[in-house]
Protein backbone atom coordinates (compact mmCIF):
# COMPACT_ATOMS: atom_id res chain seq x y z
CA UNK A 1 0.00 0.00 0.00
CA UNK A 2 1.46 3.35 -1.32
CA UNK A 3 1.82 6.27 0.98
CA UNK A 4 0.53 10.06 -0.58
CA UNK A 5 1.07 9.89 -3.64
CA UNK A 6 3.40 12.86 -3.72
CA UNK A 7 6.43 13.76 -6.13
CA UNK A 8 8.59 15.66 -3.84
CA UNK A 9 10.54 13.40 -1.98
CA UNK A 10 10.75 16.10 0.91
CA UNK A 11 7.02 16.60 1.34
CA UNK A 12 6.53 12.57 1.02
CA UNK A 13 8.74 12.04 3.70
CA UNK A 14 7.47 14.73 5.50
CA UNK A 15 4.19 13.76 5.50
CA UNK A 16 4.94 10.30 6.65
CA UNK A 17 6.41 11.39 9.74
CA UNK A 18 3.72 14.30 10.51
CA UNK A 19 0.99 11.29 9.98
CA UNK A 20 3.41 9.20 13.06
CA UNK A 21 2.81 12.07 15.33
CA UNK A 22 -0.50 12.29 14.49
CA UNK A 23 -1.10 8.93 15.78
CA UNK A 24 0.73 9.34 18.33
CA UNK A 25 -1.41 12.71 19.70
CA UNK A 26 -4.75 10.02 18.58
CA UNK A 27 -4.36 6.95 19.94
CA UNK A 28 -3.55 8.99 23.54
CA UNK A 29 -6.41 11.41 23.20
CA UNK A 30 -8.36 8.26 22.59
CA UNK A 31 -8.42 6.66 25.77
CA UNK A 32 -7.84 9.77 28.16
CA UNK A 33 -10.94 11.78 26.74
CA UNK A 34 -12.62 8.08 28.05
CA UNK A 35 -11.38 8.12 31.31
CA UNK A 36 -15.44 8.61 33.04
CA UNK A 37 -16.52 5.41 31.31
CA UNK A 38 -13.25 3.78 32.38
CA UNK A 39 -13.45 5.33 35.87
CA UNK A 40 -17.56 4.14 36.09
CA UNK A 41 -16.84 0.67 34.83
CA UNK A 42 -13.88 -0.21 36.73
CA UNK A 43 -15.18 1.34 40.15
CA UNK A 44 -12.37 3.67 40.18
CA UNK A 45 -11.18 6.50 42.77
CA UNK A 46 -9.41 9.55 42.23
CA UNK A 47 -6.25 7.61 43.42
CA UNK A 48 -6.66 4.62 41.39
CA UNK A 49 -7.16 6.76 38.19
CA UNK A 50 -4.16 8.29 39.37
CA UNK A 51 -2.33 5.18 39.96
CA UNK A 52 -3.56 4.25 36.67
CA UNK A 53 -2.14 7.16 34.94
CA UNK A 54 1.33 7.13 37.01
CA UNK A 55 2.02 3.36 35.47
CA UNK A 56 1.81 4.19 32.33
CA UNK A 57 4.40 7.24 33.25
CA UNK A 58 6.95 4.32 34.66
CA UNK A 59 6.10 2.56 31.61
CA UNK A 60 7.54 5.44 29.63
CA UNK A 61 10.06 6.17 31.92
CA UNK A 62 11.71 2.44 32.11
CA UNK A 63 11.29 2.11 28.04
CA UNK A 64 14.23 4.58 27.17
CA UNK A 65 17.40 1.93 28.36
CA UNK A 66 15.24 -0.67 25.66
CA UNK A 67 14.79 1.84 23.31
CA UNK A 68 18.46 2.34 22.41
CA UNK A 69 19.14 -1.28 22.09
CA UNK A 70 15.78 -1.45 19.52
CA UNK A 71 17.01 1.73 17.55
CA UNK A 72 20.36 0.23 16.98
CA UNK A 73 18.93 -3.22 15.96
CA UNK A 74 15.54 -2.09 14.31
CA UNK A 75 16.09 1.55 13.38
CA UNK A 76 13.61 4.22 13.91
CA UNK A 77 11.62 3.57 10.71
CA UNK A 78 11.19 -0.18 11.89
CA UNK A 79 10.35 0.62 15.95
CA UNK A 80 8.20 3.03 14.71
CA UNK A 81 5.84 0.82 13.03
CA UNK A 82 6.13 -1.98 15.52
CA UNK A 83 5.52 0.53 18.82
CA UNK A 84 2.68 1.83 16.55
CA UNK A 85 1.16 -1.24 16.19
CA UNK A 86 1.24 -2.37 19.76
CA UNK A 87 -0.40 1.28 20.76
CA UNK A 88 -3.61 0.12 18.55
CA UNK A 89 -3.33 -3.03 20.85
CA UNK A 90 -3.64 -1.47 23.42
CA UNK A 91 -6.85 0.47 22.63
CA UNK A 92 -8.20 -2.81 21.77
CA UNK A 93 -7.30 -4.09 25.38
CA UNK A 94 -8.70 -1.59 27.24
CA UNK A 95 -12.10 -1.81 26.05
CA UNK A 96 -12.15 -5.10 27.57
CA UNK A 97 -10.07 -4.83 30.73
CA UNK A 98 -12.20 -7.23 33.32
CA UNK A 99 -10.83 -6.11 36.12
CA UNK A 100 -7.87 -2.71 37.54
CA UNK A 101 -5.04 -5.22 37.57
CA UNK A 102 -5.38 -5.92 33.78
CA UNK A 103 -5.64 -1.94 33.48
CA UNK A 104 -2.60 -1.52 34.97
CA UNK A 105 -0.78 -4.04 32.88
CA UNK A 106 -2.37 -2.26 29.68
CA UNK A 107 -1.14 0.87 30.53
CA UNK A 108 2.03 0.19 31.45
CA UNK A 109 2.62 -1.78 28.26
CA UNK A 110 1.00 1.28 26.80
CA UNK A 111 3.89 3.53 28.20
CA UNK A 112 6.53 0.95 27.10
CA UNK A 113 5.24 1.80 23.76
CA UNK A 114 4.68 5.84 23.78
CA UNK A 115 8.79 5.57 25.03
CA UNK A 116 9.46 3.72 21.57
CA UNK A 117 7.48 5.26 18.83
CA UNK A 118 8.29 9.02 20.84
CA UNK A 119 11.92 8.16 20.65
CA UNK A 120 11.42 6.40 16.45
CA UNK A 121 9.24 9.66 15.02
CA UNK A 122 11.28 12.15 16.57
CA UNK A 123 14.90 10.29 15.11
CA UNK A 124 12.69 10.60 12.09
CA UNK A 125 11.91 14.41 12.06
CA UNK A 126 15.52 14.93 12.98
CA UNK A 127 16.73 12.87 10.10
CA UNK A 128 14.56 14.82 7.55
CA UNK A 129 15.62 18.51 8.57
CA UNK A 130 19.19 16.67 8.17
CA UNK A 131 18.68 15.00 4.87
CA UNK A 132 16.69 17.79 3.32
CA UNK A 133 18.06 21.38 5.14
CA UNK A 134 14.71 22.25 5.95
CA UNK A 135 13.25 22.89 9.32
CA UNK A 136 10.19 21.11 10.10
CA UNK A 137 9.59 19.97 13.70
CA UNK A 138 7.24 22.30 15.05
CA UNK A 139 4.76 21.69 12.35
CA UNK A 140 5.64 17.90 12.72
CA UNK A 141 4.59 18.58 16.68
CA UNK A 142 1.38 20.35 15.52
CA UNK A 143 0.12 17.05 14.21
CA UNK A 144 0.71 15.45 17.24
CA UNK A 145 -2.21 18.34 19.13
CA UNK A 146 -3.98 17.60 15.52
CA UNK A 147 -4.13 14.35 16.76
CA UNK A 148 -5.52 14.72 19.73
CA UNK A 149 -8.48 16.96 18.22
CA UNK A 150 -9.17 14.23 16.20
CA UNK A 151 -9.76 11.97 18.90
CA UNK A 152 -11.08 13.96 20.86
CA UNK A 153 -14.10 14.88 18.21
CA UNK A 154 -14.21 11.51 17.62
CA UNK A 155 -14.96 10.72 21.35
CA UNK A 156 -17.77 13.08 21.35
CA UNK A 157 -19.54 11.77 18.35
CA UNK A 158 -19.52 8.55 19.10
CA UNK A 159 -20.24 8.99 22.61
CA UNK A 160 -23.31 11.02 21.14
CA UNK A 161 -24.32 7.42 19.85
CA UNK A 162 -23.27 5.09 21.73
CA UNK A 163 -21.33 4.46 25.41
CA UNK A 164 -19.67 1.35 24.84
CA UNK A 165 -16.12 1.53 24.69
CA UNK A 166 -15.44 -1.42 22.67
CA UNK A 167 -17.20 0.45 19.90
CA UNK A 168 -15.34 3.57 19.81
CA UNK A 169 -11.88 1.90 20.71
CA UNK A 170 -12.96 -0.78 17.85
CA UNK A 171 -13.20 2.15 15.06
CA UNK A 172 -10.79 3.89 16.33
CA UNK A 173 -7.91 1.37 15.97
CA UNK A 174 -9.09 0.29 12.42
CA UNK A 175 -8.43 4.07 11.75
CA UNK A 176 -5.30 4.31 13.43
CA UNK A 177 -4.42 1.46 11.22
CA UNK A 178 -5.34 3.02 8.12
CA UNK A 179 -3.23 5.80 8.83
CA UNK A 180 -0.34 3.49 9.83
CA UNK A 181 -0.66 1.82 6.68
CA UNK A 182 -0.51 4.92 4.42
CA UNK A 183 2.67 6.58 6.22
CA UNK A 184 4.79 3.27 6.51
CA UNK A 185 6.40 3.53 2.60
CA UNK A 186 6.76 7.08 2.49
CA UNK A 187 9.35 6.79 6.03
CA UNK A 188 13.10 7.54 5.54
CA UNK A 189 15.00 4.54 5.11
CA UNK A 190 18.46 5.07 5.16
CA UNK A 191 19.96 6.29 8.65
CA UNK A 192 23.21 6.96 10.42
CA UNK A 193 24.41 6.96 13.87
CA UNK A 194 25.87 10.15 14.84
CA UNK A 195 29.28 9.22 14.76
CA UNK A 196 28.90 7.90 11.03
CA UNK A 197 27.75 11.10 10.39
CA UNK A 198 30.38 13.12 11.91
CA UNK A 199 33.20 11.15 9.86
CA UNK A 200 31.06 12.04 6.70
CA UNK A 201 31.07 15.46 7.14
CA UNK A 202 34.54 15.43 7.91
CA UNK A 203 35.99 13.66 4.87
CA UNK A 204 36.57 10.44 6.54
CA UNK A 205 36.32 6.80 5.25
CA UNK A 206 34.99 4.10 6.50
CA UNK A 207 38.91 2.30 6.36
CA UNK A 208 40.36 5.63 7.66
CA UNK A 209 38.11 5.29 11.20
CA UNK A 210 39.17 1.80 11.19
CA UNK A 211 42.84 2.58 11.12
CA UNK A 212 42.49 5.13 14.06
CA UNK A 213 44.59 3.69 16.46
CA UNK A 214 42.88 1.92 20.04
CA UNK A 215 43.26 5.23 22.09
CA UNK A 216 40.38 7.03 20.03
CA UNK A 217 38.35 4.68 21.09
CA UNK A 218 39.49 4.89 24.42
CA UNK A 219 38.63 8.55 24.35
CA UNK A 220 35.69 8.64 23.04
CA UNK A 221 34.28 6.06 25.57
CA UNK A 222 35.82 8.74 28.14
CA UNK A 223 33.97 11.43 26.47
CA UNK A 224 30.45 9.37 26.59
CA UNK A 225 31.30 9.02 30.15
CA UNK A 226 31.70 12.88 30.79
CA UNK A 227 28.96 13.65 28.69
CA UNK A 228 26.64 11.46 30.78
CA UNK A 229 26.55 13.93 33.36
CA UNK A 230 23.92 16.58 32.48
CA UNK A 231 25.18 20.22 32.72
CA UNK A 232 23.34 22.84 34.90
CA UNK A 233 21.72 24.77 31.79
CA UNK A 234 20.63 20.96 30.46
CA UNK A 235 18.97 20.33 33.70
CA UNK A 236 16.85 23.67 33.72
CA UNK A 237 15.70 22.71 30.13
CA UNK A 238 14.69 19.57 31.23
CA UNK A 239 12.70 21.09 34.19
CA UNK A 240 11.36 22.78 31.75
CA UNK A 241 10.41 20.16 29.87
CA UNK A 242 8.59 17.80 32.94
CA UNK A 243 6.86 20.85 33.81
CA UNK A 244 5.43 21.85 30.40
CA UNK A 245 4.84 18.12 29.42
CA UNK A 246 3.20 18.07 33.02
CA UNK A 247 0.62 21.15 31.99
CA UNK A 248 -0.14 19.30 28.86
CA UNK A 249 -0.76 16.31 29.89
CA UNK A 250 -3.19 17.02 32.68
CA UNK A 251 -5.47 19.19 30.28
CA UNK A 252 -5.96 16.07 28.09
CA UNK A 253 -6.15 13.63 30.98
CA UNK A 254 -8.51 15.95 33.74
CA UNK A 255 -10.39 18.25 31.61
CA UNK A 256 -12.92 16.14 30.24
CA UNK A 257 -13.36 14.94 34.51
CA UNK A 258 -13.31 18.68 35.55
CA UNK A 259 -16.15 19.57 32.91
CA UNK A 260 -18.41 16.86 34.28
CA UNK A 261 -17.35 16.44 37.96
CA UNK A 262 -17.06 20.12 38.87
CA UNK A 263 -18.55 22.55 36.28
CA UNK A 264 -21.37 19.61 35.49
CA UNK A 265 -21.36 19.66 31.80
CA UNK A 266 -23.07 17.43 30.19
CA UNK A 267 -21.60 13.95 28.98
CA UNK A 268 -21.37 14.49 25.74
CA UNK A 269 -19.79 18.10 25.92
CA UNK A 270 -17.22 16.79 28.47
CA UNK A 271 -14.46 15.85 25.47
CA UNK A 272 -14.68 19.07 24.61
CA UNK A 273 -11.92 20.48 26.87
CA UNK A 274 -9.70 18.26 24.88
CA UNK A 275 -10.76 19.67 22.04
CA UNK A 276 -10.49 23.80 23.05
CA UNK A 277 -6.74 22.55 24.07
CA UNK A 278 -5.79 21.19 21.41
CA UNK A 279 -7.49 23.02 18.51
CA UNK A 280 -5.32 26.21 20.31
CA UNK A 281 -2.31 24.04 20.42
CA UNK A 282 -2.20 23.42 16.47
CA UNK A 283 -2.89 26.93 15.62
CA UNK A 284 -0.10 28.69 17.61
CA UNK A 285 2.23 25.84 16.40
CA UNK A 286 1.21 26.29 12.65
CA UNK A 287 2.48 30.27 13.06
CA UNK A 288 5.00 29.07 16.01
CA UNK A 289 8.32 29.90 13.85
CA UNK A 290 7.11 33.11 12.47
CA UNK A 291 6.56 33.83 16.27
CA UNK A 292 10.22 32.54 16.97
CA UNK A 293 11.39 34.37 14.25
CA UNK A 294 10.38 37.72 15.69
CA UNK A 295 10.03 37.38 19.53
CA UNK A 296 12.64 34.71 20.34
CA UNK A 297 12.54 31.51 21.85
CA UNK A 298 13.29 32.78 25.72
CA UNK A 299 9.96 35.44 25.18
CA UNK A 300 7.86 33.00 23.59
CA UNK A 301 8.17 30.16 26.34
CA UNK A 302 7.83 32.91 29.56
CA UNK A 303 4.86 35.14 28.19
CA UNK A 304 3.15 31.37 26.84
CA UNK A 305 3.65 29.52 30.09
CA UNK A 306 2.81 32.89 32.42
CA UNK A 307 -0.56 33.04 30.01
CA UNK A 308 -1.26 29.77 30.88
CA UNK A 309 -1.02 29.67 34.23
CA UNK A 310 -2.79 32.87 34.56
CA UNK A 311 -5.42 31.68 32.20
CA UNK A 312 -6.64 28.54 33.79
CA UNK A 313 -6.17 30.06 37.83
CA UNK A 314 -8.72 32.79 36.69
CA UNK A 315 -11.00 29.99 35.13
CA UNK A 316 -10.96 27.78 38.22
CA UNK A 317 -11.99 31.34 40.38
CA UNK A 318 -14.57 31.94 37.89
CA UNK A 319 -16.01 28.88 37.46
CA UNK A 320 -18.97 28.15 34.56
CA UNK A 321 -18.61 26.53 31.55
CA UNK A 322 -17.47 29.25 28.73
CA UNK A 323 -14.74 30.55 31.28
CA UNK A 324 -13.61 27.54 31.65
CA UNK A 325 -13.23 26.82 28.23
CA UNK A 326 -11.30 30.25 27.93
CA UNK A 327 -9.02 29.36 30.33
CA UNK A 328 -8.17 25.63 28.73
CA UNK A 329 -7.80 27.82 25.63
CA UNK A 330 -5.10 29.69 27.17
CA UNK A 331 -3.70 27.02 28.08
CA UNK A 332 -3.34 25.40 24.63
CA UNK A 333 -1.75 29.04 23.04
CA UNK A 334 0.78 29.42 26.04
CA UNK A 335 1.96 26.17 26.51
CA UNK A 336 2.20 24.95 22.41
CA UNK A 337 4.81 26.26 21.79
CA UNK A 338 7.14 25.17 24.60
CA UNK A 339 7.84 21.95 23.71
CA UNK A 340 9.45 22.65 20.08
CA UNK A 341 11.54 25.55 21.75
CA UNK A 342 13.00 23.78 24.40
CA UNK A 343 13.80 20.96 21.99
CA UNK A 344 15.53 23.62 19.45
CA UNK A 345 17.37 24.58 22.41
CA UNK A 346 18.37 21.18 23.82
CA UNK A 347 19.57 20.19 20.17
CA UNK A 348 22.06 23.41 21.15
CA UNK A 349 24.13 21.52 23.65
CA UNK A 350 24.46 18.12 21.76
CA UNK A 351 22.63 15.09 21.52
CA UNK A 352 23.30 13.71 24.86
CA UNK A 353 21.18 17.06 26.13
CA UNK A 354 18.68 16.16 23.54
CA UNK A 355 17.78 12.66 24.56
CA UNK A 356 17.91 13.40 28.05
CA UNK A 357 15.45 16.30 27.60
CA UNK A 358 13.09 14.06 25.75
CA UNK A 359 12.94 11.36 28.40
CA UNK A 360 12.08 13.79 30.99
CA UNK A 361 9.50 15.49 28.61
CA UNK A 362 8.05 11.96 27.96
CA UNK A 363 8.07 11.33 31.45
CA UNK A 364 6.63 14.06 32.80
CA UNK A 365 3.48 13.76 29.62
CA UNK A 366 2.39 10.63 31.19
CA UNK A 367 3.60 10.29 34.86
CA UNK A 368 2.66 14.33 36.09
CA UNK A 369 -1.06 13.67 35.98
CA UNK A 370 -0.84 10.97 38.08
CA UNK A 371 0.67 13.08 40.73
CA UNK A 372 -2.29 15.70 40.12
CA UNK A 373 -4.77 12.84 40.70
CA UNK A 374 -3.31 12.34 43.81
CA UNK A 375 -3.66 15.97 44.58
CA UNK A 376 -7.49 15.93 43.87
CA UNK A 377 -8.00 12.66 45.90
CA UNK A 378 -6.33 14.50 48.55
CA UNK A 379 -8.28 17.84 48.09
CA UNK A 380 -10.58 18.33 45.16
CA UNK A 381 -10.28 18.06 41.47
CA UNK A 382 -9.90 22.00 42.21
CA UNK A 383 -6.66 22.04 43.40
CA UNK A 384 -5.45 19.19 41.26
CA UNK A 385 -5.65 21.87 38.36
CA UNK A 386 -4.69 24.23 40.76
CA UNK A 387 -1.42 22.66 40.59
CA UNK A 388 -1.33 22.33 36.56
CA UNK A 389 -1.72 26.15 36.58
CA UNK A 390 1.12 26.14 39.15
CA UNK A 391 3.47 23.86 36.81
CA UNK A 392 2.52 26.48 33.62
CA UNK A 393 4.56 29.52 35.48
CA UNK A 394 6.90 26.96 36.86
CA UNK A 395 8.08 26.77 33.36
CA UNK A 396 8.43 30.48 32.41
CA UNK A 397 11.06 30.46 35.89
CA UNK A 398 13.39 27.32 34.53
CA UNK A 399 13.26 29.35 31.38
CA UNK A 400 15.19 32.34 32.92
CA UNK A 401 18.19 30.12 33.28
CA UNK A 402 17.99 28.71 30.07
CA UNK A 403 20.17 30.14 27.13
CA UNK A 404 18.33 30.45 24.14
CA UNK A 405 19.23 31.20 20.64
CA UNK A 406 19.69 35.11 20.21
CA UNK A 407 16.51 36.94 17.50
CA UNK A 408 19.38 38.49 15.96
CA UNK A 409 21.21 35.58 15.01
CA UNK A 410 17.87 35.03 12.90
CA UNK A 411 18.09 38.68 11.74
CA UNK A 412 21.33 38.33 11.12
CA UNK A 413 21.09 35.28 8.86
CA UNK A 414 18.39 37.06 6.67
CA UNK A 415 20.46 40.02 6.25
CA UNK A 416 23.24 37.76 5.13
CA UNK A 417 21.65 35.31 2.64
CA UNK A 418 19.95 38.95 1.12
CA UNK A 419 23.65 40.28 1.01
CA UNK A 420 25.13 37.40 -0.20
CA UNK A 421 21.66 36.43 -3.07
CA UNK A 422 22.55 40.39 -4.14
CA UNK A 423 26.06 40.01 -4.49
CA UNK A 424 25.61 36.86 -6.53
CA UNK A 425 22.82 38.46 -8.84
CA UNK A 426 25.61 41.70 -8.81
CA UNK A 427 28.16 39.44 -10.00
CA UNK A 428 26.37 36.89 -12.83
CA UNK A 429 24.63 40.32 -13.95
CA UNK A 430 28.60 41.64 -14.67
CA UNK A 431 29.28 38.71 -16.43
CA UNK A 432 26.17 38.26 -18.11
CA UNK A 433 27.24 42.04 -19.79
CA UNK A 434 30.58 41.48 -20.42
CA UNK A 435 29.69 37.94 -21.74
CA UNK A 436 27.30 40.05 -24.48
CA UNK A 437 30.10 42.15 -25.61
CA UNK A 438 32.92 39.21 -26.20
CA UNK A 439 29.59 37.81 -28.21
CA UNK A 440 29.35 41.44 -30.18
CA UNK A 441 33.18 41.45 -30.76
CA UNK A 442 32.68 38.20 -32.62
CA UNK A 443 29.90 38.41 -34.53
CA UNK A 444 32.00 41.97 -35.76
CA UNK A 445 34.93 39.92 -36.44
CA UNK A 446 32.85 37.48 -38.34
CA UNK A 447 30.65 39.72 -40.13
CA UNK A 448 34.28 41.43 -41.45
CA UNK A 449 35.89 38.55 -42.15
CA UNK A 450 34.38 37.98 -45.35
CA UNK A 451 35.10 41.45 -46.75
CA UNK A 452 39.08 41.08 -45.61
CA UNK A 453 39.14 37.93 -47.70
CA UNK A 454 37.57 39.28 -50.59
CA UNK A 455 40.25 42.00 -50.58
CA UNK A 456 42.98 39.93 -50.22
CA UNK A 457 41.90 37.35 -53.57
CA UNK A 458 41.31 40.62 -55.77
CA UNK A 459 45.03 41.77 -54.91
Amino acid sequence: MHMFRVRDDYRRAQLAIAALFLFLGFQYATWVSRLPALRTRLDLSEARIGLLLMVCGVGAAVSFPLVAVLMRRLGSRVLASVSALALGAVLLALSVVPNYPVALLVLFCDGVAVGCLNVAMNAQGAALEVRFERTSMSRLHATFSGGSLLAALLASGVNAFTSTLAVHFGLATVLLVLVLGLAQPGLLREERPAGETAGATTGESAQDTADKPAEDSEDAEEKRRRFSLPSRVTIWMGLAMVFGTVTEGAMNDWSALYLKDVVHAAPSLAPMGIAVVSVMMVLARIFADGWRTRIGDGRIVRAGSVLAGAGLALALLVGGLVPTLIGFACVGVGIAAVTPCVYVAAARQGSDALSLVAAMGTTGLLAGPAVIGFIANAGSLTWGMGAVAASAVIVSLCATQIRWPAVKDSTLKDSTLKDSTAKHSTTKDSTTKEAAVDEAKVNEATAEQPAVTEALTEA
